[in-house]
């Protein structure tokens, strides 16, 4: 016997390694239900709180609601009754002025903000998170703040920087002039912050290669940013104009708490129209019907929007 021979016969055979299983039915379906059970008291909650009172205001919107009396259908006359309102008309266009203003501003003031703040300073954290305070304040304390702010004499907080500038006291929220300017001022200051925070994300992943390639080019600071960095945050700026537009189109809280619609119904926007009608007129059917309309308004933009990024990709 030779010696390859011999070692050929002392090698044991490989053992088989057994065949892969799939595991079975109970194992798979405990599986896929474990992260449901998690899920479940969070959806419960979104079920009762909601979606089921969405639904009662979809079908409150069709009916002439009576408490205790019991509710009449009545088809399309609250979709008709309040978007041939008058007032319906103006709140739209108040919604639709604050949106515009509080989308543009935000998102310019928090792109300045996001460039002058960009950088791996360790000092910058402090400023930071002090910028971004007004978003975690409750709205309640922000408005009662800004209403001591705005407070319309010579001797109130702003008009005595007015009054160093050389301008006139302005009545700020008791002018039907001013007050809608003065909410704007009010929703820029609060909500570019937030955005800072989604610029400064976008502006970490926009490569340095570029930065060094432009510079090297000789581009000042200035052409840098519109050619390097607002191309770069393009899918950012898809993100925050939809954020930001559904978040103006909802404006209620600082309305109604800073002028409550007045003076005049000049800051009367969408959702402190549709409460007034539900709860101090009591016409339910109407208001529910205002909001349905909203919406549906706030559902195309959504979708629009999610269309036109999978176009961009």
């Amino acid at each position: 016997m030779t010696v390859t021979e011999a070692r050929a016969a002392s090698r044991k055979p490989e053992a088989r390694r057994p065949s892969r299983t799939a595991p079975p039915v109970r194992a798979r379906l405990r599986r896929a239900a474990t992260p449901w059970l998690f899920l479940a008291p969070a959806l419960l909650l979104f079920l009762y709180f909601k979606f089921i009172p969405m639904a009662q205001a979809v079908r409150m919107s069709f009916e002439e609601v009576r408490p205790f009396l019991g509710n009449t259908y009545v088809g399309g006359e609250n979709y008709a009754e309040i978007a041939g309102s008058s007032d319906f008309g103006a709140a739209v266009w108040h919604t639709v002025v604050l949106a515009v203003a509080t989308t543009a501003g935000s998102i310019v003031l928090g792109l300045a903000l996001a460039l002058l703040l960009e950088g791996q300073t360790r000092s910058l954290w402090f400023i930071r998170s002090a910028i971004f305070l007004p978003v975690v304040t409750a709205m309640a304390v922000v408005a009662e703040v800004w209403r001591v702010m705005y407070y319309p004499a010579e001797g109130g907080a702003l008009n005595s920087v007015l009054g160093v500038l050389g301008l006139g006291p302005s009545e700020f929220l008791n002018s039907p002039d001013s007050s809608l300017a003065s909410i704007a001022f009010v929703g820029i200051w609060r909500g570019a912050p937030y955005d800072m925070m989604i610029f400064l994300a976008g502006l970490a992943g926009v490569d340095r290669v570029l930065y060094e390639a432009s510079a090297v080019d000789g581009a000042s600071r200035w052409r840098r940013i519109w050619h390097v960095t607002l191309p770069g945050l393009r899918p950012v700026f898809a993100i925050l104009l939809t954020l930001a537009a559904i978040r103006g189109l909802r404006i209620f809280t600082e309305v109604f708490l800073l002028t409550n619609g007045g003076p005049d119904g000049s800051t009367e926007v969408l959702l402190t129209l549709t409460y007034k009608l539900g709860l101090e007129r009591n016409e339910l059917g109407v208001a529910a019907a205002g909001t349905v309309l909203l919406f549906l308004v706030l559902l195309v933009l959504t979708v629009a929007s999610r269309l036109r990024r999978r176009e961009v990709r």
